[in-house]
């Protein structure tokens, strides 16, 4: 993305930590086994109850999410919706699949099928605002939510409309975490020494639900200034350096006018191995932070990073408690670097205003 003036005015999200209301945890939770699992809020307090009953998991954090996050920027109707998401909504699709089989492909309800399509959520998301504005999902696996904020920063800067929600949802279910544990992508156990060991193969299980108001006005409401994504696909570790010194560049930076960086590190020898390259070349000496073992890892995680960078771009103490380390200079521009199965790589380039 070429660099434009695109402002987050709003943020919420739900995640394995308590985020959706406090901003942060009085402890870091830990992942249950191999697995972490969302901290849902009340619901009844956004959404009512008859509808809440009808909505499976996933519709209910991405929903609350996004009404949460038109909450605090105080509008009611945005001029557009753009999310990602690789998984969609699982739960729903394991229910008409089961019952597929159960009932013999006859006399099946269409509900199931309805909710279970990747745009429920910001389908659901329009229906309750009442919002017939532009509305978009992204299903690109470890790029959905990059591609969704692209089509959300492009919408503004062609002036479309001065203000778009865009965020990303991913849900892990038990069916699903099986499958997935059977190819070996998570650890058997993710043991006591740490989430960053590489004693076995694997990473953790994580999902979430992050939204954000973007805009192209400059103004009070501006929490933080969104500077500049990219993404590439199945990129050697050895030219990672080349993408990150091009794409700093191209915004007239370099690797020194970064304050923070924000690692995608998910516990996996294999997979941390770029990140280690990274540290000991382009990184030396900077600020580094990790942000999986506070969610896990999932296709769309990235939207978490961007989420917690905000907040530290406010709170700069914050990354003593959740990161354990201290920052020791004002956070002004943060570099996300994250990659999802080695093939899947993007940069977010976030900070103050």
């Amino acid at each position: 993305m070429e660099e434009a003036n695109i402002y987050i005015n709003a943020v919420a999200g739900i995640s394995p930590q308590s985020v959706f209301n406090e901003g942060f945890s009085q402890s870091v939770i830990k992942p249950s086994g191999n697995r972490f699992v969302c901290m849902e809020p009340d619901y009844d307090e956004l959404i009512d109850a008859k509808l809440i009953r009808r909505m499976s998991r996933i519709i209910k954090m991405g929903t609350a999410a996004a009404l949460k996050c038109l909450q605090q920027a105080n509008v009611e109707i945005p001029g557009g919706i753009v999310m990602g998401t690789a998984y969609g909504c699982l739960q729903d699709t394991e229910i008409f699949l089961k019952r597929i089989i159960d009932y013999k492909e006859e006399m099946l309800t269409p509900t199931a099928f309805i909710q279970s399509t990747h745009n429920t959520v910001g389908a659901q998301i329009a229906l309750l605002l009442q919002c017939h504005n532009y509305n978009n999902t992204f299903v690109q696996s470890g790029h959905s939510f990059e591609s969704a904020l692209l089509d959300g920063a492009l919408l503004l800067k062609e002036d479309e409309m001065n203000e778009v929600l865009v965020g990303a949802a991913d849900e892990i279910t038990p069916a699903s975490h099986a499958i997935l544990e059977r190819f070996g992508l998570y650890k058997k156990q993710a043991g006591d020494n740490g989430f960053y060991n590489y004693t076995s193969k694997g990473t953790v299980a994580g999902e979430g639900a992050c939204f954000f108001l973007l805009s192209n006005v400059q103004g009070e409401k501006n929490i933080a200034k969104l500077n500049g994504i990219e993404t590439f696909l199945d990129v050697p570790d050895e030219e990672v350096e080349n993408k990150i010194n091009q794409f700093l560049a191209a915004h007239h930076l370099s690797i020194n006018d970064i304050d923070l960086i924000i690692a995608g590190r998910n516990g996996d020898k294999k997979n941390d191995a770029v990140y280690d390259m990274l540290d000991k070349n382009i990184f030396t000496d900077k600020q580094t932070i990790n942000y999986k073992h506070l969610c896990g890892e999932y296709p769309t995680s990235s939207s978490f990073a961007l989420w917690l960078a905000l907040k530290l771009v406010k709170d700069a103490g914050a990354a003593q408690f959740l990161c354990n380390q201290i920052i020791n200079r004002d956070v002004k521009k943060i570099l996300i670097y994250n990659h999802y199965l080695h093939t899947y790589h993007s940069l977010l380039l976030a900070g103050a205003c």
